[in-house]
């Protein structure tokens, strides 16, 4: 039995990363089998999985919303998160990635790096998230784990460091060789656990030549392994280990495990290569928060004062459960705790242990838990809590910017005010779904990430609230920039209605603006200068100029969409010594951006996606044909065991559909993946808001 100094070294949160049908959510169903946490494998072919509960994720065969569990393997606690594969929940990946110390990125051993294996990747990468990989399915046609390896090496460009080696090939897959201890661990059809013995003879040579890459590459990265390895011309399994323990947390490397989960097949190891290599809450940074303008930072100790981060809220009819990570000091039940972003207190009612929809009562929650909370009205995901008596804000997840919507009605009038308050719950749920009343039709209009997030979302309203509702076409969420900018507009605000009038001039430009332009703050695609000299506008009233110009950016003159891309100028002005006022300036700046840009050349932005479309080789030339007529530009062309990859960039608005008319050109063969990439010139015509 292992003795530790202190209890959070044996605490590990983490995520499982993939792409969608990688077999993110049966590793997690093995897992909890493997721990002992359930006594039955759930299959999610047959609906019977912890994490995706959902009704529509057992539908659908997908996970749609990210699910935490906890389990206990080797003295260790895991808490886990099951995040979604498909692109239309980034924004859920996006928030368990904030509060997660570690993640396991799970690969398809046929298909190796997937378009949203790329995403999520990239996203642990902005929050600095340590990850082994896990390449699964290695019982399948065409699985190959160096080819697999080789992709992530070049699409991802991690150092892969690659630990077993795999015993048989795709069905004749039984096992792994694991090269720090030199063992074979072959799992026989029906048994629990595998059978640990000598590698075969077969495969000495082969994992001894490997066993001395690994060396290498590992030596070449780490001080301690080279200053070894230079001595005795080999590493112990213990430096090894300790070494790649350190080029995990620290980024420069990852190692790379392989497994069927589905067979129940390398699960063991990737357990203990999680306890072994990704961190504890004691190895990751202090966590960093403000208070009164000053940061602070706050460590994983439980007498420290209490501070922690609301990533999800699930709001039920008959209560809300509010999901925390504590990143110090301890939430005991009952404790009144400081709601930092709506600053007012709230009760903790009780305090849950989860396991997917089950949960266990807790008395306390201590620095490096991830729980579930009872009894928070106003929390939202991204909210901080935090002792009362020592306040901080934590930074909260980003939020995606909506890119597709729908106009939402309830079919029968008496439905009307419910279809509101249902609407506000799903939004109190998930951040990246957003509510407004068009102001000319005065219909709701629903926005989110994709066709399929809004599907989901409507369809809650209807199973969960028992309302009918009727939906129009998906339309997307376009933009307008400047083309060509104008120099020197001068705008005069002038009102005299009795007292104190307003008065402001001013004198402005406006040009096109692109991210790799050099030019201070910038903020939504839009910056802000003042050139003006001799104090002929104070600098006072320079920032309400900066203000009215945001509120003019909600509405372009094409069609009344927010405009972005721009870089506008203060250049000159004129003040009275009554008149001009900080709202003066403030309305000058709104209507005298209005009307430069009136007096520009604008340019419509509509959102473009990459995407991957995989298919049969005689269907290629059908799929390039209808691409070519959706808009769409191919970026490339590739072959994969066995089928035809096409990547190429396509306007969003064309690809409404595009499923089901894939599915009749390749009688439901052909696959596609679409991710966002941002904004490009759309045709002249101007679309409806």
């Amino acid at each position: 039995m292992r003795t530790h100094t202190n209890p959070l070294t044996t605490v590990r949160n983490l995520g499982i990363l993939a792409h969608v049908d990688a077999g993110k959510t049966t590793v997690t169903e093995r897992i909890l089998y493997t721990t002992g946490t359930t006594h039955k494998r759930g299959e999610v072919h047959d609906g019977t999985t912890v994490t995706d509960f959902d009704p529509q994720e057992r539908d659908r065969g997908i996970t749609i919303f990210a699910a935490a569990v906890s389990c206990s393997w080797d003295g260790h606690r895991i808490n886990l998160i099951d995040t979604p594969g498909h692109v239309d929940f980034a924004d859920e990946v996006e928030r368990s990635l904030r509060v997660l110390d570690g993640a396991v990125a799970v690969f398809d051993a046929v298909a190796g790096v997937e378009p949203q294996s790329e995403s999520v990747w990239r996203q642990a990468d902005r929050h600095g998230v340590p990850r082994i990989a896990f390449v699964n399915k290695m019982d399948r046609a065409g699985a190959d784990l160096d080819t697999a390896v080789t992709s992530i090496r070049d699409r991802l460009h991690p150092v892969p460091l690659v630990v077993q080696l795999p015993i048989g090939t795709e069905d004749g897959f039984t096992g792994v060789v694991d090269l720090l201890r030199m063992r074979a661990l072959v799992w026989v059809d029906g048994a629990e656990t595998a059978e640990d013995g000598p590698v075969p003879d077969a495969l000495r040579e082969e994992a001894a030549h490997r066993r001395r890459l690994l060396e290498e590459a590992v030596a070449e990265r780490h001080p301690a392994a080279l200053e070894e390895f230079c001595d005795r011309e080999t590493l112990t399994a213990a430096t090894l280990a300790g070494a790649l323990r350190d080029l995990t947390r620290s980024g420069d490397g990852v190692v790379v495990l392989c497994g069927s989960a589905y067979r129940n097949r390398g699960v063991e190891p990737l357990l203990d290569a999680v306890v072994t290599y990704l961190p504890s809450p004691l190895d990751v940074p202090p966590v960093r928060g403000a208070h009164d303008g000053t940061e602070q930072e706050r460590s994983a100790d439980p007498a420290a004062p209490m501070a922690a981060l609301a990533f999800k809220v699930n709001a039920t009819p008959t209560g809300r459960l509010t999901y925390l990570r504590v990143y110090s000091g301890t939430i005991e039940k009952g404790d009144t705790v400081w709601d930092a972003g709506t600053r007012r207190t709230e009760r903790i009612g009780r305090i849950l242990r989860v396991r997917a929809d089950r949960h266990d009562p807790l008395d306390r929650a201590v620095a490096g838990d991830i729980v579930a909370v009872v009894g928070l009205k106003s929390a939202r995901a991204g909210s901080t809590l935090c002792a009362p008596g020592a306040p901080l804000v934590l930074e909260p997840p980003g939020v995606a910017e909506p890119v597709v919507h729908v106009s939402v009605e309830a079919r029968r009038s008496t439905d009307t005010d419910r279809l509101a308050s249902a609407l506000a719950r799903l939004t109190e749920e998930d951040p990246s779904l957003a509510v407004r009343t068009d102001p000319e039709t005065g219909q709701t209009v629903l926005s989110g990430m994709g066709e399929l997030h809004l599907e989901v979302a409507v369809e809650r309203v209807r199973r969960e609230h028992g309302i009918e509702v009727g939906v129009g076409r998906p339309g997307v969420a376009y933009r307008e920039t400047v083309g060509e900018g104008v120099t020197g507009f001068v705008h005069r605000h002038v009102k005299q209605d009795g007292g104190a009038g307003q008065f402001a001039h001013v004198v402005l430009d406006v040009e096109p603006w692109h991210e790799d332009m050099d030019a201070g703050s910038k903020e939504g695609g839009f910056v802000f200068r003042s050139t003006v000299v001799g104090g002929r506008v104070p600098q006072e009233f320079v920032r309400a100029v900066e203000a009215g110009c945001r509120e003019a950016l909600a509405e372009g003159p094409l069609g009344g969409h927010p405009v972005t891309g721009l870089r506008v100028t203060l250049t000159d002005g004129q003040t009275h010594v009554k008149d001009s006022s900080d709202t003066a300036f403030r309305t000058a700046g709104r209507f005298g951006l209005r009307e430069a840009l009136r007096a520009s050349t604008m340019v419509l932005l509509e959102p473009v996606v990459d995407v991957t479309v995989t298919v049969p080789e005689d269907a290629v030339g059908g799929v390039l044909g209808d691409l070519a007529a959706r808009r769409g530009r191919v970026t490339g062309s590739d072959t994969r065991g066995g089928a035809a990859v096409v990547t190429a960039t396509v306007p969003l608005t064309e690809l409404f559909g595009y499923a089901t008319r894939l599915r009749g050109r390749t009688q439901g063969r052909g696959t596609f993946t679409a991710r966002p990439t941002g904004y490009a010139p759309a045709p002249t015509v101007t679309p409806a808001r």
